[in-house]
């Protein structure tokens, strides 16, 4: 876990960078944690003006760890770290920006319809097949992905679990920017540095207006909660990650 997720300051920006590229960024249970208490320490201090999240070359994240979710499936503990994360990027009243390379899916995908602008490279790929393992969707995915692209591209998404290239999540206004993978990082901090250069009260505000109400988006995290957690408890789920983990071994 030690480097696991990186939080640095760059003037007024706090950079949660994830860091363990030997797993494609996948998120462990303390690394939810030290996100969640990344946002509400940065949240709380006053020379923090910007949340910014990375990834590493070629992978944002892979999503959740699924050694939790296979343990999950046999009975044992999920832990409530996912869900607390989830909850607190709903609560964040400072704005979020991410910069996002290659392998972006599950929670690697739906954390960025939390963020206020999000860069991307071409070779980007959100995907978030949560219904291809038998589960649903996380984050309040199911409430903001069809208000942000429409409800038939996002069941494309969420139903038949295809991936949104970048150019497209950018047509469909799901993210700020194309950049090269060279770029991605410099353009990503520039906006960063902008919004911290703005006046605070007045951008907390603007932001608070254009997300509207929070307890909505906290309900529908609650509500899919519930029904993630008895997802991967059934027997459907359990076959799902099964049949992955044996596709993995004959690679």
């Amino acid at each position: 876990m030690p480097g696991d997720i990186l939080v640095e300051r760059r003037g007024g920006v706090q950079v949660i960078r994830l860091n363990r590229p030997d797993k494609k960024n996948a998120i462990t249970r303390p690394m939810y944690a030290a996100m969640t208490e990344a946002l509400e320490s940065g949240d709380a201090d006053p020379s923090v003006r910007v949340h910014l999240f990375l990834g590493v070359p070629g992978a944002f994240s892979a999503g959740n760890d699924l050694a939790d979710f296979l343990a999950a499936t046999d009975g044992g503990d999920f832990g409530d770290e996912v869900w607390n994360f989830v909850l607190t990027l709903a609560a964040v009243e400072k704005p979020m920006v991410s910069g996002v390379d290659g392998i972006a899916v599950g929670i690697g995908a739906t954390l960025n319809l939390h963020c206020d602008l999000t860069v991307a490279t071409p070779r980007t790929r959100f995907h978030t097949p949560f219904v291809d393992l038998g589960l649903v969707p996380e984050a309040a995915s199911s409430l903001l992905l069809p208000r942000i692209i429409g409800p038939q591209p996002a069941f494309a998404m969420l139903g038949l679990g295809e991936p949104l290239s970048a150019e497209d999540a950018l047509a469909a206004g799901l993210i700020h920017a194309v950049v090269a993978e060279d770029a991605l990082e410099g353009e990503a901090m520039v906006l960063a540095e902008r919004l911290a250069a703005k006046p605070p009260e007045a951008l907390r505000l603007t932001r608070a207006l254009m997300r509207g109400r929070r307890d909505e988006v906290q309900a529908r995290m609650r509500e899919e909660a519930e029904r993630f957690r008895e997802r991967l408890r059934s027997a459907e789920a359990a076959s799902a990650f099964r049949e992955f983990f044996s596709r993995k071994k004959v690679r």
